[in-house]
């Protein structure tokens, strides 16, 4: 088999949907390039993710770092573009729906070099997010699209897809919290934050929740309600800490801030959780499988089957803390299994697409 694959990552969630994929074609001897746009920078919320995860040093780090959409795209637009040419690969792989994800998806368009795209066909129906309007031009754009769930398929079947492009293989961010399930350690997590017994975690960095200075005021002021019924740990975002912090949220009791955890950190404190509040996509499908309460403080969403198979529930910040009440002197009980195929073995369904169709196209 001839053809070199380059995965461009960004993100830590990109880091997270990676790893199994480049894990399972270097088990099939394939050549690859592991290309991160330095989109996320700080060392914990990029390094200690790669050491974690057991992904390779990057062979680039094109250290773009963060900006305006428009700027952040434009640069990595042009970082790439050259990568791309130097390296010449026969496919370029990208994840999730970040500006990286985006930029990389164009770039290898332009150059003709085909694109493949885990976790394609996700939709929220929300075009006011920016990675609605991402996820849907690399749909386009992609020769091969990996769907997480059987709504993705429909999705891009309604879109009018070549269905020969569509492949169901379930989900490689759980591929990795099953490889690392032994490793989270709820107890020593907690005890290492500083937090009680029973607790709950937030992660907020969506820009509907913090970039406006409205939006993020009531999004403190529900945490704070949210508060007097569990203490919340909060491990701040770059993107949304500075904005929840200017909001008052640093002042309210009950509530726990930390800075960003690397991935085994920030999963066991999950696991251990009473309930979890987040705007995050990934976090959404991560509690689905622990079988951990989640509120996902959104009015719409890109991971229905979360919710239909899971334990999430989506909130509006006037809701959130009647919900949290709800949750935690309920009984709702553990989905008895998660979606279908999220089973630990998306990456080697990937890997087995992507090496079938390198063969094809040597």
């Amino acid at each position: 088999m001839n053809g070199r694959v380059l995965h461009v990552v960004g993100t830590r969630p990109n880091f997270v949907k990676a790893a199994p994929v480049v894990a399972a074609l270097g088990r099939a001897g394939c050549e690859q390039v592991l290309v991160h746009t330095g989109q996320h920078y700080d060392e914990r919320m990029s390094d200690v993710f790669f050491r974690q995860l057991g992904l390779p040093e990057p062979d680039t780090d094109l250290g773009v770092g963060s900006g305006s959409h428009a700027r952040q795209t434009a640069d990595l637009l042009v970082a790439l573009e050259a990568e791309l040419a130097a390296r010449a690969p026969a496919l370029t792989v990208v994840y999730g729906d970040v500006n990286s994800t985006l930029a990389a998806a164009l770039a290898a368009a332009k150059l003709g070099i085909p694109v493949a795209h885990v976790e394609a066909g996700l939709r929220s129906f929300d075009m006011s997010m920016p990675e609605e309007v991402n996820r849907r031009l690399v749909d386009q754009l992609a020769e091969l699209l990996f769907a997480t769930s059987p709504e993705a398929v429909g999705h891009l079947a309604r879109e009018g897809v070549d269905p020969g492009r569509v492949h169901f293989v379930g989900n490689p961010m759980i591929d990795t919290l099953l490889t690392h399930l032994d490793r989270l350690d709820a107890a020593a997590a907690r005890t290492a934050c500083g937090l009680p017994a029973r607790y709950g975690v937030v992660t907020l960095h969506r820009p509907a929740n913090v970039d406006d200075p409205d939006a993020a005021r009531a999004a403190a002021r529900a945490l704070a309600e949210a508060a007097a019924h569990l203490d919340l740990a909060v491990p701040l975002h770059p993107r949304g800490g500075a904005a929840l912090r200017a909001a008052g949220l640093v002042h309210a009791p009950g509530i726990h801030l930390l800075e960003p955890l690397g991935y085994v950190e920030f999963m066991s404190l999950v696991r251990g959780a009473a309930a979890v509040i987040t705007d995050s996509g990934g976090v959404q499908e991560e509690t689905t499988v622990l079988g951990v309460p989640c509120l996902t403080l959104r009015t719409t969403t890109e991971r229905p089957v979360t919710v239909s198979h899971g334990t999430n529930r989506l909130v509006t910040a006037a809701e959130l803390a009647p919900a949290l009440h709800k949750v935690l002197n309920g009984s709702a009980p553990a989905p008895a299994e998660g979606p279908p195929l999220w089973d630990g073995k998306s990456g080697h369904r990937i890997a087995r697409v992507l090496t079938r169709w390198l063969e094809n196209h040597d």
